[in-house]
């Protein structure tokens, strides 16, 4: 298989991911609350800080500061904007994980 034909089914692959049921919903999803600019870029100041505090390397208190995290933004996920959001792009990055998981599996490849 030619490097052009590998490129061309990478493309066909992404069509497939884009038509799937669970990427249809992190659109769908997104979509709804994008109509809230407000809400919307709350939820994505959420979304980084848990991005941050998930990537920190000081491991010291951490536990503490994930459940101070998780109590102030309490009410905020119980919105069901919010939720639906959440747990739409959670299932989306889960089947892209698997899916990076899968190839680097698959391929005999040393670093």
């Amino acid at each position: 298989m030619s490097d052009k034909e590998i490129i061309e089914a990478a493309r066909q692959f992404a069509d497939q991911i884009m038509t799937s049921d669970t990427y249809k919903e992190y659109l769908y999803q997104r979509e709804k609350i994008k109509k809230q600019p407000e809400l919307y870029d709350k939820v994505n100041e959420y979304r980084q800080r848990n991005f941050d505090l998930q990537n920190e390397t000081d491991g010291d208190d951490l536990l503490e500061r994930m459940e101070a995290f998780d109590k102030e933004y309490e009410k905020f996920r119980e919105n069901p904007l919010v939720d639906d959001f959440l747990q739409a792009e959670l299932a989306f990055c889960r089947m892209m994980q698997e899916v990076y998981v899968l190839l680097a599996d698959e391929i005999d490849f040393e670093v």
